[in-house]
């Protein structure tokens, strides 16, 4: 469920890997996971697309030690054996679907709101992808586009701009954390915590103010549905 909070090592289990890189192409379950961040401090330059509805991840930087300076190096789409980087890979399935050969990829995106603290934004379908310079060098832009079904083995290639529009923006979210100390405004939970809206999306509420958005552990969550309390 978009919104969902979550530690990384639970992240971690969920998927069936380390996640020890920000890209992860084909799990071997029917999508890839990508970890974004658009905090001060963030390494890469992710950002949210103005619609509300998208994202624009930027690729990831040549391996330490293969350069004194990865940030002054071009973002490779091949290794020096000729094998694919995530770059790569992300690449082709992107151009794959630009060209008409197949379906749009689907990718699971997690984005970082604290120190090992992880929100779940839901699934994406990777529709483009690009080059673009960054000062001396050259970057890969991936854009992701919302997707309105959930992962069950069955896909859905349908954009659902407006359910999309529910996820919460960064900022709001790093607030409402630090606010609700981390835990359930209910009942104190700290396990199994969402983003909820107080006056329920569907009800007119809105995302973008940190007044409408607080923490409910998963019982509580369920237990409001659109009602309010």
């Amino acid at each position: 469920m978009a919104n969902e909070v979550i530690p990384y090592l639970e992240m971690c289990q969920r998927e069936g890997a380390s996640l020890q890189r920000g890209m992860n192409f084909n799990l071997g379950k029917g999508y890839s996971v990508i970890l974004m961040s658009v905090r001060p401090n963030a390494p890469y330059r992710d950002q949210f697309g103005e619609d509300g509805a998208s994202v624009i991840y930027e690729g990831h930087d040549v391996p330490r030690g293969l350069a004194p300076d990865p940030k002054l190096v071009d973002q490779p789409d091949s290794t020096s054996a000729g094998r694919r980087t995530q770059n790569g890979m992300f690449w082709d399935a992107a151009l794959s679907y630009r060209k008409g050969e197949q379906a749009p990829h689907i990718v699971k995106i997690y984005e970082k709101i604290h120190q090992g603290i992880w929100s779940y934004n839901g699934l994406f379908h990777l529709v483009d992808a690009w080059r673009e310079q960054s000062g001396e060098r050259s970057v890969f832009k991936f854009k992701l586009g919302a997707s309105d079904s959930s992962h069950n083995g069955r896909r859905s290639y349908d954009w659902d701009m407006s359910e999309h529009r529910r996820l919460i923006p960064t900022p709001v979210k790093i607030e409402v954390w630090n606010r609700d100390r981390g835990m359930c405004v209910i009942c104190g939970a700290t396990t199994e915590l969402h983003f909820d809206h107080v006056l329920p999306y569907s009800k007119g509420g809105t995302s973008l103010i940190a007044h409408n958005v607080q923490l409910l552990c998963a019982r509580h969550n369920l237990s409001k549905g659109a009602k309010l309390f």
